[in-house]
């Protein structure tokens, strides 16, 4: 990703984050980038600039509860105290509990005799705390849940979402059709059959697989898949609808994506496939938060001339002692100029190739972030 310098456009946070257009602001891009702080810090600045904002994260660390001051983050929002009350902002930080949201779905869409069935089924009980993607679908099921609830009491203006630390970002937006391909599936259809047509219609066909299937499986096992399948059937066709309206609303113009990377190869390159996919689904793009980026030195040395300024101390005379902080200074400085000229040329590569994606460069901070102050810190460089 070496390219000419191609000054990419510059990301209005503090506009983005005033716009009362702006509903939902998701957070999303490769693990291990900051996306976790990012949405903290977004959250915070737009609360003290009059939003009331929650914050959904789906991070396991639980360092957001941390850094805002909360015990424990659950499902449920709770109030973050601490944040400036001049504007007439209000904060609320919330983290996805998993297995709870797809209980409450089922809860929700059940009679309580069904629900109970399903709860209870060791094959539901895989499903909703460990199938692949599980958690992914069930973050835009609680986006969902956190809208619908905003627009009938009015309760929050801004919603931010920090995505799940996926394998790929690009997770947050198939999960949905991957589990229902599953629920969809040849084997998933199979297994109905019995419960959806009279023992009569069965072919010998299926039959012979079902014998199959209970040897493998075992009978247990058998009619325990059996059991759940013809009961999630029943509710997961309110599952996939509203699935489809939260990825309709994240391609609303009052969505807003924001892809974080960190300054390095495979994260940028992540980036710009995530970009391009947002493209493709016509998911409105606000920009790029390129994160953690290294600070250049005071002054105008340059590596070159600092390393080799470096060099000449060690072969003047004197004491080898007296030169060796100040030739191990120069070498630092010439080592920070080629880290800040190397992550230059990568964010360069990045705007040639997406010319049109606005950015802001958030320097790096001496320590982690663990309370509000770091957080507003971290807001001050978002908006530059």
């Amino acid at each position: 990703m070496s390219a000419a310098r191609v000054p990419a456009p510059v990301l209005d946070v503090d506009a983005l984050i005033d716009d009362r257009a702006t509903g939902i602001i998701v957070c999303c891009g490769a693990g291990g980038v900051g996306k976790t702080t990012t949405s903290a810090a977004l959250a915070l600045r737009a609360a003290e600039r009059g939003r009331t904002v929650v914050v959904l994260t789906i991070d396991p660390a639980r360092r957001l509860a941390q850094s805002m001051g909360i015990a424990e983050l659950d499902n449920t929002p709770r109030p973050v105290e601490g944040v400036d009350p001049a504007a007439g902002g209000r904060l609320d930080a919330m983290m996805l509990d998993m297995k709870r949201t797809f209980d409450e779905v089922v809860e929700s869409q059940a009679s309580p005799e069904k629900a109970r069935q399903i709860l209870d089924n060791p094959f539901y009980q895989v499903l909703s705390s460990s199938f692949a993607g599980t958690q992914e679908y069930m973050a835009m099921e609680k986006l969902g849940q956190i809208h619908a609830a905003a627009q009938a009491d009015g309760t929050y203006d801004l919603i931010v979402v920090d995505t799940p630390p996926s394998r790929s970002a690009l997770d947050f937006l198939d999960a949905p059709e991957r589990l229902s391909r599953f629920l969809d599936g040849r084997f998933i259809r199979l297994m109905l059959a019995p419960a959806r047509g009279p023992a009569r219609l069965m072919t010998a066909g299926l039959g012979i697989v079902t014998s199959a299937l209970t040897r493998i499986l075992g009978a247990q096992v058998l009619r325990d898949l059996q059991t759940f399948v013809a009961a999630i059937d029943t509710v997961f066709g309110g599952f996939r609808q509203r699935a489809q309206r939260t990825y309709a609303l994240l391609q609303d113009e009052q969505t807003a994506f924001l892809v974080v990377a960190a300054p390095e190869p495979d994260a940028l390159r992540e980036a710009a496939y995530f970009v391009e996919r947002l493209g493709e689904d016509r998911m409105p793009l606000a920009g790029l938060v390129v994160n953690r980026a290294s600070v250049a030195p005071a002054g105008d040395l340059s590596a070159d001339e600092a390393a080799g300024a470096a060099e000449r101390l060690q072969r003047g005379g004197g004491g080898v002692d007296d030169h060796a902080p100040t030739a191990g200074l120069l070498r630092l400085h010439a080592d920070q100029v080629r880290l800040v000229e190397r992550e230059t040329r990568l964010r360069d590569g990045f705007a040639a190739a997406h010319p049109q994606v606005a950015t802001t460069v958030v320097a790096a901070l001496a320590g982690d972030v663990h309370d509000l102050v770091g957080l507003r810190r971290v807001g001050d460089l978002l908006a530059g």
